[in-house]
């Protein structure tokens, strides 16, 4: 017999006496998510298809690439908002590109996740599927960023609307993977009937159930998954929220907008939905002023639930951003 077959026979049979002592096997580590596909478009603008584990799918994300690329960056993820960026996203609705295109920073847009809140849902539903975008935002995405475009391990990350809870919800879940989060026209409280109320209608507006989520109104994972009742351990993380109260504002007339159906989406819907989140954001400043918790809170005056006002937060943010990175 050979060498090498006595060793298999002696290896075998450490394996065997193990498992006859109860050994507990190793813990498998959970696979890595890879680069599908990539494909580079104009301006420094790079379309990737991302396979997340967790979800099973091959996921697109945009990335626009720092200023230099071959030294390192920092990451800036933006999250869109209840449509996941399919009817209106921040590449086709504001000046992202320009904006970032002489600073040293990545920035990253992921697409999909439509009424998700970009939870790990408890249980996938029949219409929007397997939902585990937390686990992917947070585990399987960032090592792949950093690992192809150079980044240097400082986060931020920043969301509209929807996307404005769940910046919140992925900086608890992860803590320390982001310096910095930026919330515009969100409502960061869930869990109390007016919350649970919201949440259940931006995810049924995508037909989908929020019980598949955080199951049903008393069950604790609604107050777990709640920002305002864990706003403590947010102490150390630079925070920017802002809202508009939904009176119409410089972005909300036909020269602004140009589009007469716009302009009257914004007008007949886009108000209502602002003048909740203003009180949603007037509650959230509340909470972190009675923790102590220093934010940099953006009320502004007048402005609906659209585009306009969120590059405009994206513009007045990113100093903010900048300097966290910095550090």
């Amino acid at each position: 017999m050979s060498g090498r077959a006595v060793c298999a026979r002696i290896v075998a049979a450490i394996a065997l006496a193990v498992a006859a002592l109860g050994a507990a096997p190793a813990a498998t580590a959970a696979p890595a998510a890879w680069i599908d596909d990539l494909r580079h478009e104009p301006d420094r603008t790079i379309d990737v298809g991302v396979y997340s584990p967790a979800m099973d799918i091959v996921t697109r994300v945009r990335v626009l690439r720092a200023a230099d690329p071959k030294a390192p960056a920092p990451t800036l993820y933006l999250l869109n908002g209840v449509g996941g960026g399919s009817d209106g996203n921040w590449l086709d609705r504001t000046d992202v590109v320009e904006f970032f295109k002489d600073k040293q920073v990545n920035v990253v847009i992921p697409f999909g996740g439509a009424g998700s809140y970009f939870a790990d849902w408890r249980a996938d539903d029949p219409v929007l599927g397997k939902q585990r975008w937390t686990t992917f935002l947070t585990k399987e995405l960032p090592p792949v960023i950093d690992a192809e475009f150079g980044g240097n391990g400082a986060n931020a990350i920043a969301g509209l609307s929807m996307a404005g809870t769940s910046v919140f919800q992925l900086a608890l879940a992860e803590p320390g993977l982001y310096r910095a989060i930026g919330s515009y026209s969100g409502c960061v409280r869930t869990s109390d009937p007016r919350g649970q109320a919201i949440v259940r209608t931006v995810v049924g507006s995508r037909l989908g159930n929020a019980a598949n989520m955080w199951g049903p109104p008393t069950d604790p994972a609604w107050s777990a998954n709640d920002p305002y009742l864990h706003a403590e351990a947010l102490r150390g993380t630079e925070v920017y929220i802002s809202s508009g109260t939904g009176i119409p504002g410089p972005f909300d007339t036909i020269d602004a907008q140009g589009d007469p159906m716009q302009l009257t989406y914004q007008l007949l819907f886009g108000a209502s939905l602002e003048a909740v989140t203003n009180l949603c954001t007037h509650q959230l400043r509340d909470r972190l002023q009675s923790l102590g918790i220093p934010a940099t809170v953006d009320l502004r005056p007048t402005g609906t639930h659209s585009w306009g006002y969120w590059e405009e937060d994206l513009h007045k943010s990113w100093p903010v951003f900048e300097a966290a990175l910095a550090r």
